[in-house]
């Protein structure tokens, strides 16, 4: 059976893809990262999480708007 599990490689990808995303809606998440250790941890298979990190309330209301509007256009 193939392993599907995400590389660093493809979620630090992940990660610019989504920081990149974020700031055309005027939005930055300074903490945005991958969480390395969720590579190596016993998880089956790897995680490969990322961090979103910590925002205030502004940002976290920016967030929320921008995917509300998202989600009406669909």
């Amino acid at each position: 059976m193939p392993d599907h599990s995400p590389t660093a490689y493809d979620v630090t990808l992940c990660v610019e893809e989504l920081r990149t995303v974020l700031a055309l809606h005027g939005i930055t998440l300074p903490s945005l990262r991958v969480d390395l250790p969720s590579f190596a941890g016993t998880y089956t298979p790897p995680a490969g999480l990322i961090a979103l990190g910590n925002c205030n309330t502004a940002t976290a209301q920016a967030l929320a708007t921008a995917l509300r509007k998202t989600a009406a256009g669909q």
